[in-house]
């Protein structure tokens, strides 16, 4: 069964650091475009990151920039995302994307707050 499972979010203060992860299983993450994206209550979801698969290019939304970093580790079949100076407008659900045409796999989400 092909699967993204998320993990690590959870509530953090502002100013303090979180790591996500997304396991994948029934597929290799290395063959497909990794991205993380989110959804804060009433906007619309919003790409933060992502990984090329081809030659280990990076995109960062300008919210995001300097402070998120995403990374893969192909031993383990998982991606992460480190966020640090976290800010409750980071506050959103997260999910984790595998893209190779035409096919894109979606995790089911990590709940992330910040508190200020």
């Amino acid at each position: 069964e092909v699967q993204l499972v998320e993990s690590g979010g959870g509530l953090v203060q502002a100013g303090g650091s979180l790591r996500l992860s997304c396991a994948a299983s029934g597929f290799t993450l290395d063959d497909y475009e990794i991205g993380w994206f989110r959804q804060a209550p009433g906007k619309e979801r919003e790409g933060v990151s992502c990984l090329s698969s081809s030659d280990g290019s990076t995109y960062y939304a300008d919210s995001v920039k300097d402070r998120f970093t995403i990374s893969q580790d192909n031993a383990k079949n998982t991606v992460f995302l480190q966020m640090n100076s976290l800010k409750p407008e980071d506050t959103a659900v997260y999910y984790c994307t595998a893209k190779r045409w035409p096919t894109t796999y979606w995790g089911q989400g990590t709940q992330v707050t910040v508190s200020s």
